[in-house]
Formats: C-alpha cells, structure tokens, sequence
C-alpha cells in the first residue's frame, strides 16, 4: 500500500522548511546571542588549551625538550621534494624561526587572541589568531597533538571566523548577523560532530556497541577516570545500556532531531546532547571534547528559542531584553562580489571535502571521479586542519594499560616509579576532575602505545631524558623518586589495570589492580663512558646491573664467563674480575665460584690458599656445595692443613642440607674413620652450625 501523494507533499513541504530552518535560510529566527554566547565559550577553550601548551611546550619541543622544534622542522623540510608541498603539509609559523622566542611568540600570541576573543575584542581577528597558534604547534610538533581534541578546535575556529561579526567591539553583532550560508556550516559541522560519532560506532563493528555493553568497559578504559567514572563502573548492567542507548539517541537521533523537528526537536537534540557530553566529561576527563561540544551545540539555538526559555524560567525581564536585542539586528552593506564568492567557493568545498573525509574514515566504497575532484582539494586543505571526521570511541581498547618508568640508582637492586600526574599508576589513586584540561605528555603517551605495533620512540626518549636529569621533562611527572643520587638505568614495564569492586575499596582503599604484562622495551641504562645504551639482550641487562654495582648481577655476570653459557665466550680474567666484585660484598655463591677459579688457576694465577679463604666464607654463609668443596679441601689438604675431623664436620653438615655428594663423602670418611674421630667431627659440626645460625640472626636483625 502506498501513501497519498497529495497527502505527502504537505508533510514534505514542511520537513524542507524544518530543513531550511536547521540551515538558516529559512524563517525569521535570528543568532546575535547564541553566537555571542557560543564564540565566549570557544575564547574560554582556547584559554585552555593555550594555557597547557604553555606549560607543556619546553618539555616537549623546546630546545632541551623530547623533540626539539629544530630538529622536528628539519625532518619536515626533507620530508617533501619542494619548499611548497612542506608548507602546504605542515603550515606553521615554525618555518620562519624555531628559537625559543618564536616559541614563546606563538604560544602567547595564541593566548592573548583567545582573550581578546573571550572580550570580544575583533573576534574575527582574534579567531585567525587562535587557528594559526594552534595550527603551528599541531603541524609543528607532530605526535604531541591529539587527532581530535586539537583537530575539532582547528575546525571550529576556522569556520568561526566569517561566523563572528565585524568590528572592534562588535556587542552582539546586530550590525553583522551570520550569513544564512556561515549558518548552515556551523550547524553542519555540528550535525557531523554528533552524527559521525554515532554512525561510525556503529560502522565499525564493534560487538561491544552492538550488545549495548560498550559504556561497562568506558570508563575501565578511559586514559584518567574519575572518581564518578569508578562508581559508575559499579553499577548493574541494565544501568549501562541504559547509557548505551544514550549515547546513540544523542549522536543519531538528535541530529536527526535538530534538523528535521524543527525548535522544539532542537530542544530536544540539545539535552541528549548536553546529557551525553557533560556525563563523558565527569566521568572520562576527555580534555576540552566534551566541553567543546557542549558550546557547538549551542548552535542548536536562536534568539528565539533563548527568548522562549527565559518565559519558561520566569523571566520576564530578560526574556524581553533579549527579543529587544535580537530585534535591533540589521543587515550591513553587502561585500564586494568577489569577496561572497571566494567565501562561497570556500565554505561548500569545505563541506564536499568533509563527507569525503567521513567516508574514507568510515572505508565506503571508493569512487575514481570523485576522488579526482577531491585529491588536489585534499592537498590544499587537509595540512591547514579544515576538514576532519570525527569517530571517537569508534571501537573500544578492551585493555587499559599503563607503560611505568621505573629507574634504579642501586644497579637494579631497587626500583622506583615515576609517578604520572594524571595516568591511573598507584592503586589507591583516581584522577580527579581535570577536564578540560589536557594532559598532552600522558595523552601522547598511551596514544603511542596504543597506536603502535612496536615500541614508541618517544618512550625511550623519555627514558633517556630522565637517566640525564633533565629538569624540564621531570617536570612533566608528579616529581623525581631520585633526589639523592640521578638513576642509572630506567625500565619501561607494562601493567594492566582494571577497576576493583566496592567491596575490595571499602576493605584496601585501592581503586584499582592491576597484573604486570611484560617489558614494554629493553631497559635503558648508562654505559661506562656516560653514553646511554640499550640492553637488547639479557647479557647486556646482566652486565648493565653489574657495571652499576649490582652483587647479583656481578656473581651472574662472572658465572657466564665461566661456563660460557648464553653464548657468552669463556673467559677466566673476567670472570675472577666480575666474581671478586660480588665476593667481597658477601655473595655466597660468587665466593665459591671464585675460589674454584683460584684452586684451579683458571685464567688466573693458581692461590690455593685464597682460594680456601673464599670458600670458607661461603661456607660459613651457609652455601651447601661450598661447606663440601671446603671438606674436600680438608681431606687433600689444598690450601688448608689436613684434618679429617674439619672435614667430616663440613660434609655433615652439607648432608644435612640435603647435598648428596656430601652425604656420600661423610659415609666415605666413617668407613675409615674411628669412632673419636667421628664424635669430634659431630661436636665440631653442631659448634660450626650453631655459629652460623647466630651470625644468620645478626645479618638479619642489621
């Protein structure tokens, strides 16, 4: 059955006008206060986010930094086979000067033009302003800008700026009303905001957005959830599709709403929003996303709408005031020809290439017509962050995991943390409420680690920065575990974390557990000269620690070159070299490795009686095999006097220890041996036992 057409064409007649009305080319709605309120917002953002890079950018890009801008520019200059395509793929201020009072000039120029826009203060200045700073630190520091905090500013500053009105200090802009074409792009790039978020969740196959059980892994997952993140883990299943639900109803059918539902849908589609990104927001700590989004929806408005709001909260006064204000607006001579169409050419090239930006995010089917109208499009447009798809939480990371530095000054015989400002690292400890700001070195951190198959760069830059003592990038941790003497090795260990229940909080006070997962990459350390190395293998952590004083690592060492085992050549120099070092500060086995070298005049000069001082004191340490080869030395008299009765008393007490040869050369010895000699030997082992167990009680007591 079909429907009426003469009965259709009324219902569609009226969803285009609802359409013309989202687009601003319909009606008589006005947007002198929702633009005033939504460009104050965006000055409040860009304080923010300038306010970080401020903070952040001698650590990161500085000339001590991670990356220094000198070196990242050059990389880009030789990146690309002309001077042209190096700018058009990375435009940035960068390429007239990377000193550091460039830097300075371009992070505060970036700040101030977020104040004058904040005063409204030639807010369209002030708007370029911002989209240049931010646009030279995205394209002139590479992986330390986020693909969407950073990008959706970029955008939204870029088409704000025909969208703000004219002049010094334009008030409202009753002079310089939005043009319905700014309107529609504003409000499109709102649609795609929302809308694209919620289709590519569902484009990208993720079962955890298919079974409505996504939002019980979010906040587990989130780079730094929130204390109300944590509780509202803890809450039952139907809770959380109940937020599932959300989620789709506000980022598809809340557009949908916005554009075809006229004022009271834009109502509508403005509270699910507002409900969706102010929850992510107190939950999450996505940076300036959520409150960014939050100020682009207020494009869902007029003046009308804001009049008809102030009725409904019984305010009279204001509502009259704003309609008093709205009506005062005019349209100001218009701009030269040439000017609207260069802005028109702009602003719809702008929306072909953002569909193709979705498209190619969400993989649709390509086209070879379209993609050659868009790729010379493309290559102007996309170094200048102009059009971006937008698909957070696409797909869920179904782990959270941290990657720790840790360092030792002891030759890894202790490690310490580094400790994150923001990053879940101590299990007691949750983020608080750090949104909007944004983290960039912890964020780039876990992007990295997420993002790679291998392990980052930057991680061992990092690593490298703290075994030098670097004030700057020390700066970007809660503080230095070092403050006696700098480190001389830093791993890199992965853990994954996981909420608790409440039950467990209630009982430890820990928010979460976590389970170690590995060496995200081989440790770091200071070879002898000074220079930085990486111990690829586990000989070279073995000789690392060893070279740092570790007596474990020494003994080790020294015991590979006696064996040659791990394809370690066999080398008796070294070995009594490495095994004297942990021998003198007390590593039993060490001692009796070294004094079988020294009885065998391995690669050194034969010393019998060294040799049986050193295994004296193993043995009197208690090392089993050592209390036998001192028996054995006893007996042949190699270093020592003869003396079956010392012997038999070490082998006694080696047999009772559990050492078999022991045991089968104390039975030797009886069988030869007369009964004094055999009660001298057991009176001798309980004394020599007895004397071990109390100098084991002081060395523990100490």
């Amino acid at each position: 059955m079909t429907g009426n057409p003469k009965l259709l064409r009324p219902a569609v007649a009226q969803m285009w006008q609802q359409v013309k009305d989202f687009s601003g080319c319909g009606g008589a709605a006005t947007y002198l206060w929702p633009r005033w309120i939504l460009l104050r917002a965006v000055g409040v953002v860009f304080i923010i986010i300038f306010s970080g890079i401020i903070n952040e950018s001698a650590a990161l890009i500085g000339p001590q930094g991670l990356v220094p801008l000198r070196t990242v520019m050059a990389q880009l200059r030789t990146a690309q086979p002309t001077t042209i395509e190096s700018f058009l793929k990375a435009p940035t201020l960068f390429w007239i000067s990377t000193s550091p009072s460039m830097l300075q000039i371009v992070q505060w120029g970036g700040l101030f033009s977020a104040l004058a826009l904040l005063a409204n203060i030639l807010p369209r200045l002030a708007l370029f302003g911002c989209w240049l700073s931010l646009l030279s630190f995205a394209r002139g520091w590479l992986i330390f800008s986020d693909p969407q905090v950073d990008w959706l500013m970029l955008e939204v500053a870029l088409l704000c700026i025909p969208f703000a009105p004219a002049g010094f200090r334009p008030g409202i802009g009753a002079a310089s009303p939005p043009r319905p074409l700014v309107i529609f792009m504003v409000r499109w790039l709102l649609f795609r905001v929302m809308f694209e978020s919620g289709l590519a969740k569902i484009l990208s196959g993720d079962p955890h957005w298919a079974n409505l059980s996504a939002m019980a892994t979010l906040y587990e997952v989130a780079p730094c959830p929130t204390i109300l993140g944590y509780l509202d883990h803890q809450l039952p299943h139907f809770w959380h599709v109940g937020e599932a639900v959300l989620t789709f109803a506000a980022e598809l059918v809340a557009p949908l709403l916005a554009v075809l539902a006229g004022r009271r849908g834009r109502w509508w589609a403005f509270g699910l929003w507002f409900a969706l990104q102010a929850g992510i927001q107190l939950t999450c700590n996505f940076g300036w996303l959520n409150t960014a989004s939050i100020a682009l929806g207020l494009l869902l408005f007029d003046d009308q709408m804001l009049t008809t709001a102030a009725h409904w909260f019984r305010r009279p006064a204001l509502a009259q005031y704003l309609a008093n204000s709205a009506a005062r607006q005019t349209w100001p001579t218009p701009a030269p020809a040439w000017q609207r169409h260069f802005l028109s050419v702009a602003l719809w090239a702008h929306f072909y290439l953002s569909i193709i930006a979705f498209g190619n995010a969400a993989s649709m089917p390509r086209n070879i017509i379209l993609d050659s109208i868009s790729r010379p499009l493309k290559f102007i447009f996309d170094g200048f962050g102009s059009v971006n798809a937008y698909q957070l939480y696409a797909r869920l990371d179904l782990q959270h995991v941290i990657a720790e530095f840790i360092g030792s000054n002891d030759g890894g015989q202790t490690w310490r943390p580094y400790e994150f400002r923001y990053f879940p690292q101590r299990l007691d400890h949750i983020s608080s409420f750090i949104a909007p700001r944004f983290p960039r070195f912890e964020a780039t951190l876990q992007i990295e680690f997420a993002t790679r198959d291998k392990p980052a760069t930057l991680y061992r830059l990092v690593a490298t920065q703290l075994l030098e003592q670097n004030p700057q990038v020390l700066s970007l941790f809660a503080g230095n575990p070092f403050l006696d003497r700098p480190p001389q090795m830093i791993r890199i260990a992965g853990y994954r974390y996981t909420f608790t229940n409440l039950a467990t909080y209630r009982a430890t006070g820990n928010f979460w557990q976590r389970a170690y997962t590995g060496e995200y990459m081989p440790m770091i350390y200071q070879r002898p000269m000074g220079e930085i190395g990486i111990a690829d293998t586990e000989f070279d952590q073995i000789a690392a620690r060893a070279f740092h004083g570790n007596p474990a690592a020494q003994s080790h060492l020294g015991f590979l070159f006696v064996s040659g085992e791990e394809g370690v050549q066999k080398n008796g120099a070294e070995a009594a070299r490495w095994l004297g070092l942990a021998a003198a500060q007390g590593v039993a086995a060490a001692q009796l490795n070294l004094a079988l070298i020294l009885a065998q005049g391995d690669g050194v000069p034969k010393d019998l009686g060294q040799a049986a001082q050193w295994c004296q004191r193993a043995a009197h340490q208690g090392l089993a095999a050592a209390q036998d080869r001192l028996g054995v030395m006893y007996v042949q008299g190699e270093g020592v006097t003869k003396n079956d009765t010392e012997a038999l008393a070490w082998f006694q007490i080696a047999a009772r220890a559990g050492h078999a040869e022991a045991k089968s050369h104390a039975a030797y010895i009886k069988t030869r041996a007369s009964l004094t000699l055999i009660l001298a030997a057991e009176r001798r082992a309980q004394a020599i036992s007895d004397e071990i167990t109390s100098t084991a009680k002081k060395i523990g007591k100490n």
